[in-house]
């Protein structure tokens, strides 16, 4: 049997702090996929100078842990990573320094010391804002009526192990349209054309995460199935925040308040 090979050298500086960091995808940064953000990311960290922990063995990586990533082309306010370092830090001083690092789009909104339980565990939901260019909110509002008033509405989706069907409408906590106009809701980038007009229908969703996670292109394909929209072109969507769900208002918390709080108490 062969002997096992023992890394030589000594071994790498504890970990000493975990910083939670809560940073934003806007503009054409939200074409950036999730290896396109980890390059980014740990390149960004070195030019801020943060006293990265590294694991042990022949290949050392930086300790980071990232949770529930939106995924490509999707605009994000509220997108989560964990660190550690080997020497304490003030957050607001690797907050600022890390925002500068990074590329316009890519912002640090963000940065506390990790204080209590698990960050992944609090991620319990999502509110999505999808913005519908040249679709009438009234056309908007009966679809997703359509779609709230059935018990069960079952997607298919292709997954790396094949198609898999599963239901939608449970995860699905709330649903509301809203109007808006191209220049509020912040789609100035995608100017209207071949007759569409500059209004558009906002859809504010707060899906519970479940396995599999439910994505707003599922919705999508359940208001198509179920009351037959079919807009001219995609929405452009953007994840509002992520985190705890408050069943009495269907809202999502801030998965970081129980970080914050314990710093100061």
């Amino acid at each position: 049997m062969a002997r096992q090979r023992v890394p030589e050298g000594p071994a790498p500086d504890p970990a000493v702090q975990r910083l939670r960091i809560r940073y934003a995808k806007r503009g054409r940064l939200r074409f950036t996929s999730s290896r396109d953000f980890q390059r980014a990311l740990e390149r960004a960290l070195r030019r801020a100078d943060v006293p990265m922990a590294f694991s042990a063995g022949f290949h050392p990586h930086p300790k980071i842990s990232y949770a529930n990533a939106a995924a490509t082309g999707t605009a994000s306010e509220a997108e989560y990573v964990e660190i550690q370092v080997t020497e304490r830090v003030d957050p607001e001083s690797v907050r600022v320094a890390l925002d500068a690092a990074l590329p316009d789009g890519l912002d640090v909104v963000t940065v506390v010391e990790a204080r209590a339980g698990n960050l992944a565990d609090r991620l319990e939901a999502s509110d999505w804002r999808l913005e519908f260019l040249g679709v009438p909110s009234s056309e908007l509002a009966a679809a997703v009526a359509t779609l709230l008033g059935r018990e069960r509405v079952e997607v298919t989706r292709m997954t790396k192990s094949g198609p898999r069907t599963f239901d939608v409408r449970e995860a699905l906590m709330s649903a509301v349209v809203e109007d808006g106009t191209q220049e509020e809701s912040g789609v100035s980038d995608r100017a209207p054309s071949g007759g569409l007009g500059a209004d558009c229908a906002i859809l504010r969703l707060v899906v519970r995460h479940t396995t599999p996670a439910v994505r707003p292109d599922d919705i999508l394909t359940a208001l198509r199935d179920v009351a037959g929209l079919q807009p001219v072109r995609p929405p452009l969507v953007t994840r509002l925040a992520q985190g705890p769900f408050d069943s009495a208002t269907a809202r999502v918390a801030d998965p970081l308040a129980a970080d914050k709080n314990a710093d100061g108490a």
